[in-house]
């Protein structure tokens, strides 16, 4: 599963401007894999969600992705440029 690929169609559907997200994934540590999410400041407050909850929602369907396939914890970093 990748979990790049997974955040990327989460996100590229709840936003105006899809085309203007970049998603990357960066091996933190042995333990972390942190995937950096970067949506227009347009867009930014539909990915956080009234209270960080959409954002949340993101975190716990990745998560839930990596524990399925035996991944190591994930996790998301989202800001806007």
């Amino acid at each position: 599963m990748d979990l790049v690929k997974l955040t990327e169609d989460l996100i590229k559907n709840l936003v105006k401007e899809p085309d203007m997200i970049s998603v990357k994934q960066f091996d933190d540590t042995d333990d972390m894999i942190v995937i950096q999410v970067l949506v227009n400041d347009s867009d930014m407050g539909k990915v956080i969600g009234k209270n960080g909850s959409i954002a949340n929602a993101i975190r716990t369907i990745v998560q839930a992705s990596a524990y399925a396939n035996n991944m190591k914890k994930v996790k998301i970093n989202i800001d806007s440029f």
